[in-house]
């Protein structure tokens, strides 16, 4: 069963890399972020675009360029999928989740947490592997910096060069 089940998710995270979901630059967009995982060098820049038309700013798309392993872009393509749409303290809410399961050393959440996570549950096995945790937390990491820039920024002003 627990073959099955990481076979499963190796297969998610390949699936994952292969097609990424958001993969490419936006325009406009009110927040980005680049960030290098300096152990292995996986990089990524990554934008968001808020909706601010209802009464708490959603992410209205994310859009994302970047090279690495097949845990860092699939965890990116995942990420994508998973915060498009949602409010910022849901967003917040999955991140914070997303970082326990990777301190979590290979050990599932509960139940209701790890099905939050949708297909970043996948993920589960790479908390084994230190090296690799920052290879899944880096798009994570250029979220949380993006959005801090988007919802300190006027609406869809920032330019490419900022």
């Amino acid at each position: 069963m627990a073959d099955a089940m990481e076979q499963l998710y190796q297969q998610v995270i390949l699936d994952h890399s292969r097609a990424r979901h958001g993969a490419g630059e936006i325009e406009p967009f009110d927040g980005q972020s680049f960030q290098v995982n300096p152990t292995c060098g996986d990089e990524v820049t990554l934008r968001v675009r808020m909706d601010h038309s209802t009464p708490t700013p959603r992410i209205a798309e994310v859009g994302w360029v970047g090279q690495g392993c097949s845990i860092s872009q699939a965890s990116l393509s995942i990420l994508t999928g998973l915060v498009t749409g949602q409010d910022v303290a849901t967003t917040d809410r999955l991140g914070e989740t997303f970082r326990d399961l990777m301190h979590g050393r290979g050990v599932p959440l509960e139940t209701g947490r790890q099905e939050s996570l949708e297909d970043a549950a996948a993920l589960t096995g790479v908390a084994r592997y230190p090296a690799r945790i920052k290879c899944a937390l880096l798009g994570w990491m250029a979220l949380r910096d993006a959005l801090a820039h988007a919802l300190t920024a006027e609406p869809s002003t920032q330019k490419e060069d900022s």
